[in-house]
């Protein structure tokens, strides 16, 4: 408070100085009248300055206070163009020419704010300029995807909001998605409900945790106190807390709660600086708040504590992607040319970008891009952005391949299930066994989960549903050998062969092929298509085959080619 009352203090001294006329030029042929208005000017000027500066200190300090603003100079541009103005339009002779030129200055200083957009669109691109690759790695199939809706994940934490303390003095906070202690959670603060509630119960009582992976799973309260709070008030407000430690910092995007690994929670917010004259952001690091006793330190991207995993806000990637997908080519093909624009999908859940995390658990931000061309829902590619350090990939895709974007799915989904009124949610593109592919969690209109869809991109009419993501897989394994997709494995799946004799034989038809799935001596299963292997149907119990097939660990493994004895 000390320092904005500084502040605000030699702001206010500074605009009355160059407000308050410094000197009156009196004409009047009575020399003795003349002293006489010099010395009424000598005692009135001081005053008005005084008057003024009593105004302006608690207006400066109101300002910066419930705005919440930085306290950089650079803030003052707009009050330098009003004070300089008026100054100049009271004072008289040298005073006024001497305003003149500060308020063209503080004018020239306003328009080069106000049009730096236009200028600094090269710079912002190569900020967000990424990595360029052709496609992900395949996704390694003894995982699970992260794959619970965060729509889903709130309700049920709503439904069991009865576990709170004192329930009707608080509400479900903002939902987000953290690794913690190995296993991918939801966390949602409680938050204060309105101010009084805040004035009588002063700390909130603690967090909500759900499995992203198990929809199965319900939601645990985690009791632990915590004070300063999006929902709290005056010095209180964590935003405000921050900017009262870091007052001159430039913070972009919402604060969110983080758990370490011992279930205490903290409150982040990332910063940076402009590109250039208060316009665009390049993020820098993250200010870590203890939500229970205050204590705020301040982390450069490179020393971010382990337990964080959202370092840089999602509002932070939008922006980047923003600027990545526009100014390929500077600011004005952005609005007419257009060449090589792509725009960044809407369609994620944090900020239009969807977390997600690889296999090693390290946090990326997913984000489709499609052309600005309207009623085209072919995607152009896919972005992957680091969440800790804010390093990004573009991925091309497969360029003798056109991708259906995050939308085009939606609206399969939609069509699919057009009688339920059932729709999707986080949409994220995946490499399953070698080709695109669009895994979405569907709900129904009340908000709870009902299935999970896969989608090729490549191939809209490769689809397939199952109750959990890892039954779905399952299934488009055997619908992508059946539709003609492709079966190339997986990150960790080796191709192999093997040679033994089948002991049990199953075989299913679907549309015009068969499926085929056996078991060899080995104790081991296979499935493969009679589209990729047409001898198939042949197969019987007592056979000796020689199959190549892809180790994936899994209940079946996907066969590639299969030679019966006796049949070559």
């Amino acid at each position: 408070m000390g320092n904005m009352f500084l502040f605000s203090l030699i702001v206010a001294i500074v605009s009355a100085l160059v407000l308050i006329p410094i000197y009156r030029d009196d004409k009047s042929s009575d020399t003795k009248s003349n002293k006489k208005s010099s010395n009424r000017a000598g005692r009135l000027i001081p005053g008005a300055i005084i008057a003024l500066i009593v105004i302006l200190i608690p207006s400066v300090f109101a300002y910066y206070y419930f705005t919440n603003f930085d306290r950089n100079l650079s803030s003052l541009w707009v009050l330098a163009i009003v004070i300089t103005a008026l100054g100049a339009l009271i004072s008289t002779g040298m005073e006024r020419k001497v305003k003149a030129l500060l308020f063209a200055a503080s004018l020239i200083l306003g328009i080069y704010f106000l049009t730096a957009f236009v200028f600094n669109a090269d710079e912002k691109y190569e900020i967000a300029k990424m990595d360029q690759k052709v496609e992900i790695k395949s996704f390694d199939e003894k995982e699970t995807p992260a794959s619970v809706p965060p729509e889903f994940a709130r309700n049920k934490m709503k439904k069991a909001f009865g576990q709170v303390p004192n329930t009707s003095y608080y509400e479900l906070g903002n939902l987000q998605i953290q690794k913690v202690n190995g296993d991918y959670v939801y966390i949602a603060p409680v938050e204060f409900s309105g101010f009084f509630k805040w004035w009588k119960g002063k700390e909130t009582p603690g967090y909500f945790t759900l499995s992203a992976t198990d929809s199965s799973a319900n939601p645990k309260f985690i009791k632990s106190d915590m004070i300063y709070t999006p929902s709290s008030y005056f010095n209180k407000d964590v935003e405000r807390h921050i900017r009262m430690q870091f007052p001159k910092h430039i913070f972009y995007g919402d604060v969110q709660l983080e758990i370490d690994d011992d279930g205490k929670p903290y409150y982040i917010r990332s910063y940076g600086q402009f590109i250039s004259a208060r316009n665009g952001f390049d993020v820098k690091g993250v200010v870590v708040v203890d939500s229970k006793n205050g204590e705020t330190t301040s982390y450069t991207l490179a020393n971010v504590p382990e337990f964080i995993d959202g370092a840089v806000s999602p509002e932070i990637v939008s922006l980047q992607n923003s600027y990545f997908g526009n100014y390929v080519h500077g600011f004005w093909n952005s609005l007419f040319g257009k060449s090589d624009v792509k725009l960044p999908s809407d369609e994620g859940t944090e900020a239009n970008v969807s977390p997600i995390f690889n296999q090693n658990g390290v946090m990326y931000y997913f984000t489709d891009f499609t052309s600005p061309k309207e009623g085209v829902d072919s995607m152009l590619g896919y972005s992957l952005t680091n969440s800790r350090t804010g390093e990004a990939t573009y991925y091309t895709g497969n360029p003798e391949e056109s991708y259906m974007d995050s939308q085009g799915a939606l609206q399969i989904i939609e069509k699919k299930f057009i009688e339920k009124k059932w729709h999707g949610e986080m949409p994220v593109i995946y490499n399953f066994y070698g080709e695109a592919s669009w895994l979405t969690p569907v709900l129904d209109s009340n908000g709870f989960l009902q299935n999970y869809f896969i989608v090729s991109a490549a191939n809209p009419e490769i689809s397939v549903f199952g109750v959990t993501p890892n039954e779905a897989l399952k299934q488009y394994k055997t619908a992508l050998q059946r539709g003609g997709g492709s079966v190339d494995g997986s990150s960790k799946a080796d191709e192999k062969q093997i040679t033994g004799t089948v002991l049990r034989v199953y075989k299913e038809k679907s549309g015009d092929f068969t499926v085929v799935s056996f078991l060899l001596d080995n104790k081991k299963s296979y499935i493969l298509s009679s589209e990729k292997e047409p001898m198939i149907i042949y197969l019987k119990e007592g056979d000796r085959v020689n199959v190549t097939y892809l180790d994936t660990d899994e209940d079946f493994l996907p066969a590639k080619e299969i030679v019966i004895e006796g049949l070559e």
